[in-house]
């Protein structure tokens, strides 16, 4: 079952689809689509479960580098295709929504 296409899921899965091979941690993420941390986790533990996307710890000693470890997500070859299919379908379209949003962050896979 796919998740439900939120405006927030949505900026989450556009975030993602800008670079669909690169690796992002949750600061990233949470960055490049506007929203708080505390939203976004949420929302990749659910794309995560879906299978959407692949995760990895970072292999740091957190205590070295004087940080914790990061978590770093990318989506997986099956959840870019289901990601662009459920921003095509979604029934809550991002264009319009957010004042100076990019035209190719919103249409799935413009700027990647």
């Amino acid at each position: 079952m796919p998740p439900k296409m939120t405006l927030q899921t949505q900026l989450v899965l556009r975030a993602l689809l800008e670079h669909p091979a690169r690796e992002l941690y949750g600061l990233q993420i949470s960055q490049a689509a506007g929203l708080a941390t505390g939203t976004i986790h949420p929302i990749l533990a659910r794309l995560e479960g879906l299978g959407w996307l692949e995760s990895r710890w970072e292999d740091i000693d957190p205590a070295t580098e004087g940080r914790p470890r990061r978590r770093y997500y990318r989506l997986s070859p099956d959840g870019a295709q289901h990601a662009r299919h459920a921003l095509d379908t979604a029934r809550t379209p991002l264009t319009g929504l957010l004042p100076g949003l990019r035209p190719d962050f919103a249409s799935p896979g413009g700027a990647g």
